[in-house]
């Protein structure tokens, strides 16, 4: 028993020495990058930023409002509803009475879909009816308030030939008082390390070349598709495009939710990981170092304290304490630069105190349990209800629609949790 407790002693040490150089690389890459190269001649070429809508999301006006004042020369809006009972409808005629430049064009899914998710085919159906001279298509979510720089920082990394998208990535801010806030906002926090590291996109920040969409049969794949954003990275990649990573086009998201709705979004995060993340393996590799590890750990400490083996109730207490307090050091930097970086585009962010500290410390161990758990029920998932419609799925590539119905008014805006 102490062997076994010296022997995950020295594996869970050497991971986190892991976890420290992977985010040393990211948070080098933030400190290098979160100010872009702006060259006052460069010519931006015209753009489109597109916006699916089901629901009516409580931030959904900050969000037409900021992505309708973007420091941007030559753009338009096209938002699409996939029904003209959706509550959110009155919001979006009455800001686009408001605003006259950029144009905003409101549309309605012309038909719902069988074989993918909503989302992907209001995409399709956006981009098939862009404007011949669009050579940008740029994406945002209703819960996410960019700033003016947004879609600028987006499309001017997007130069490059061999780069045919640019993201960013959401970062949460808990600011109430349901403890899913904390947990969602911890297991962010290591989702966008890994995305960055794996090139995985997020589909919320996210920016691409029209003429790229085409050569790569994006939309032939949307069309069978579950979400939108994660596959990016094998399709593009098979034509030898990449997905660059814009730290200036991180969003903070302040929306608060409780647990239960939390474990859900995880389980459709992790669902959408299983079916296209071209490193599922990795991922699987890392939740089994970062969560079931330290949960071995603290079975091993019950073992222990029933046998009375008091050296190995030292070293596994010890083990699990310094791996739960290095985690959180881990996280508080990564915050802060984070932070850091979402603060240059005049988001205010209110400083970390003791309490925010305590409750990360709390919420540490209790990230990894749900962590366990999401993991495990989304390998087994078949049947997903999402904001009012039931998708069936078989494949990564074969997805059915079981049940659509108009989103109600009455649902509640928490269900807009991406």
């Amino acid at each position: 028993m102490e062997s076994l407790a010296n022997l995950l002693s020295r594996t869970l040490f050497t991971w986190f020495v892991t976890l420290v150089l992977f985010s040393g690389i990211f948070i080098a890459y933030l400190r290098l990058c979160s100010q872009p190269k702006t060259v006052e001649q460069i010519t931006l070429p015209k753009a489109t930023v597109i916006l699916s809508l089901r629901g009516l999301n409580p931030f959904l006006e900050k969000c037409l409002r900021a992505i309708a004042q973007q420091n941007y020369p030559q753009y338009n809006i096209k938002i699409i509803l996939d029904s003209l009972e959706d509550p959110a409808i009155n919001l979006v005629n009455q800001i686009s009475h408001e605003i006259t430049t950029p144009s905003i064009e409101l549309s309605v899914l012309t038909e719902i879909p069988a074989n993918c998710s909503l989302k992907c085919a209001s995409l399709i159906q956006a981009i098939s009816t862009l404007d011949l001279d669009c050579a940008v298509v740029a994406f945002v979510d209703a819960d996410v308030v960019v700033h003016p720089n947004w879609l600028r920082d987006l499309v001017i990394p997007l130069a490059p030939p061999e780069i045919g998208a640019t993201t960013g990535n959401c970062w949460y801010l808990p600011t109430g008082e349901y403890w899913g806030s904390w947990v969602r906002y911890l297991w962010n926090i290591s989702a966008v390390v890994q995305m960055f590291l794996y090139g995985i996109a997020w589909g919320g920040s996210l920016a691409m070349k029209t003429d790229v969409i085409y050569s790569t049969g994006l939309l032939e794949k949307w069309s069978q598709a579950y979400v939108e954003d994660i596959p990016l990275r094998s399709i593009f990649g098979k034509h030898k495009f990449k997905v660059k990573f814009v730290p200036s086009a991180l969003v903070l998201n302040r929306q608060d939710s409780p647990l239960p709705r939390v474990i859900e979004s995880l389980q459709r995060k992790l669902l959408a990981s299983r079916l296209y993340h071209p490193f599922w393996l990795l991922v699987i590799y890392d939740a089994f170092f970062t969560v079931v590890l330290p949960n071995f750990c603290l079975l091993l400490i019950i073992i222990a304290l029933i046998r009375l083996e008091l050296n190995t109730i030292a070293t596994l207490i010890t083990t699990y304490c310094l791996y739960i307090f290095g985690l959180l050091l881990l996280a508080l930097t990564l915050d802060r630069e984070a932070r850091r970086v979402i603060r240059t585009g005049g988001e205010p962010i209110p400083k970390i105190n003791l309490s925010t500290v305590i409750k990360m410390l709390i919420a540490t161990p209790l990230t990894q349990w749900v962590h366990t758990w999401t993991l495990l029920t989304s390998l087994r998932i078949r049947v997903v209800p999402w904001q009012g419609v039931i998708y069936r799925i078989y494949r990564p590539w074969k997805i059915r629609v079981l049940h659509y119905a108009p989103f109600q008014s009455t649902e509640s805006h928490q269900r807009n949790i991406s």
